[in-house]
């Protein structure tokens, strides 16, 4: 009779964790059958974690396949990279764009030679007072190399979740994906003990299926989950902005243009800037001269390029 029944919010509380469960289950049980094979998957070297997830960051995993492994062989250990030269670590990272990463990575493993005697720290807030760590580095890393019990939200995991809680990640204020929701759904929504396997799947049913524009869903082992199956839309992140640029493109194109350029001055260490800004903007003309001068100085403060003058003429160069 009515006495036995559950009041509604009980009820619904029940169904969501049944719903959790269910979800548990599928997802791991997908991953274990169709997960990707990856060179930093099972790798328990703090430093090679640290690496991988690093290239990782706003790059393809087909990139980073190729530039991984040269990567390290080129710098093995962390005390390797610690001690090189901000250029031979620019130059190693060619081909992965968004050089500032390359910078970071090696003031991360100074800032662990010096503050840590070599050795990453396995906390999360530890991990993320470093230099170019993240939220989301520092979990992974103390997720997947020290095998803490910790949630780990990328790009795609926070898109997937987003489909499958959309009632509860939206903001109420606009519909878009709300990242601290984001974060309170996934530490939720997280089995016990199985972190590591759990945070691997949803970024690989993320990266695979659950894609921004053409979701498959047809093929998903959440399909029957999730109230977005079906439903393509691409979920925007609150919060981001347009990209200054110049004629059309953005100034992170023409600063990737810049360091190439140095990479490959075959033998010579420095380009006059008038050289430089052509060969980075084949239509350069004088009413750019403002703008370029602000990007290779955007350069400098960042570390990536050297300024000097040299004979009345300025000139453009790798740091030392």
């Amino acid at each position: 009779g009515l006495a036995g029944m559950r009041p509604p919010e009980r009820r619904s509380r029940a169904g969501l964790w049944r719903r959790k469960s269910t979800i548990t289950s599928a997802l791991l049980r997908w991953y274990r059958n169709c997960g990707r094979d990856l060179p930093w998957r099972d790798e328990h070297d703090p430093y090679r974690v640290v690496v991988s997830e690093v290239m990782l960051q706003q790059t393809q995993v087909s990139r980073v396949l190729l530039k991984y492994p040269i990567f390290l062989k080129r710098f093995p250990t962390l005390e390797k990279l610690a001690r090189a030269k901000a250029s031979d670590v620019i130059r190693a990272w060619q081909g992965m764009g968004y050089n500032n990463r390359a910078l970071r990575l090696r003031l991360l493993a100074k800032a662990v030679a010096h503050r840590f005697k070599g050795k990453l720290p396995r906390d999360v807030a530890e991990l993320q007072n470093l230099p170019g760590i993240g939220r989301y580095t520092a979990h992974a890393v103390s997720c997947f190399a020290f095998g803490n019990q910790v949630t780990v939200v990328d790009t795609n995991v926070a898109r997937l979740l987003s489909r499958l809680f959309p009632e509860k990640i939206a903001s109420k204020l606009c519909k878009r994906t709300d990242p601290r929701r984001v974060w309170e759904i996934a530490e939720w929504i997280l089995p016990g003990r199985r972190a590591y396997e759990w945070n691997q799947a949803l970024m690989d049913l993320g990266a695979t299926i659950c894609t921004a524009r053409t979701p498959k869903c047809g093929v998903c082992p959440l399909k029957s989950y999730c109230p977005s199956a079906h439903c393509t839309r691409e979920q925007r992140i609150t919060g981001s902005t347009r990209e200054p640029g110049r004629d059309g493109l953005p100034n992170r194109i023409y600063r990737g243009r810049v360091v190439e350029v140095l990479r490959n001055l075959n033998g010579r260490k420095s380009i006059d800037v008038r050289n430089l800004a052509r060969k980075i903007k084949p239509d350069y003309d004088g009413n750019d001269g403002r703008w370029f001068k602000r990007l290779l100085r955007s350069l400098e403060r960042d570390g990536l390029v050297r300024l000097r003058t040299a004979a009345s003429t300025q000139r453009v160069s790798l740091p030392d």
